[in-house]
């Protein structure tokens, strides 16, 4: 009698068993199934658009300030949200105290070191991905940014520094989302003032994305950025992970 119960017990310790284990693939298979009818509904309604990656936070990599006055200037260069700035050179402190040349050479006024360009990088930049943008194969990244750098006014000289910079990270894929951040959302993320203002304030900030295919994306409208008079020219970039 007493094998009988336990060989019982066993039983049905092995169906229970059983009907978990059954209980959690269908649990599991539905859940699954549910998530990606819903993604499929929301690429749908987006008419394929490739919209935000739940803004994440990323660096503002690499902006450079280029300065061009009409004559030699004495200026303060300050960023309006410091507590942003992960690192920079000449290092930032109340701001940056230089001497500007016409030919955009810098003087840093506190060590007499001469200078090209001033460099500084911020924090917690909301990367978001709109439905605008461009979508570049990778054998054709070079063309589209010397097309779309010159749209947005930067020099030969300057356009050259960012490709340089910029092109292996967008060569690491088959494709990249490519949008160009607008100046008001740039000024808002970290305002750039002068004790003297430039004539032209030229801000140019690129997010992009690697792919491995291509995704549909509505073409993001460049307009042609004049340069004249004290010119001064920023750029920089942030990859979305």
């Amino acid at each position: 009698m007493e094998e009988n119960k336990l060989k019982k017990i066993f039983l049905a310790v092995v169906l229970l068993i059983f009907i978990v284990t059954i209980g959690i693939v269908v649990y599991y298979n539905f859940f699954y199934e549910e998530n990606d009818q819903i993604t499929d509904i929301v690429e749908e309604e987006n008419n394929g658009y490739f919209i935000d990656n739940d803004g994440l936070m990323e660096p503002f990599a690499k902006p450079i300030i280029y300065i061009y006055p009409e004559e030699e200037t004495k200026l303060l260069v300050t960023l309006g949200n410091p507590q942003r700035i992960s690192c920079s050179y000449p290092e930032y402190k109340d701001g940056w105290n230089v001497t500007a040349c016409p030919d955009g050479t810098l003087v840093d006024n506190n060590t007499n070191r001469e200078l090209y360009s001033l460099y500084w990088e911020g924090a917690d930049f909301n990367a978001s991905v709109t439905e605008e943008g461009f979508i570049v194969k990778r054998e054709d990244t070079i063309k589209f940014l010397e097309e779309k750098l010159d749209i947005l006014g930067l020099s030969n000289k300057e356009a050259e520094e960012f490709i340089i910079y910029w092109l292996p990270k967008l060569q690491e894929s088959e494709y990249n989302y490519i949008r160009f951040t607008s100046k008001e959302e740039i000024d808002e993320y970290m305002p750039l003032e002068f004790s003297k203002e430039p004539d032209i304030l030229i801000r140019v900030h690129m997010q992009f994305k690697n792919l491995d295919e291509p995704i549909e994306v509505r073409e993001q409208n460049l307009q042609k950025q004049q340069r004249n008079g004290f010119t001064v020219v920023e750029w920089g970039g942030t990859e979305n992970i």
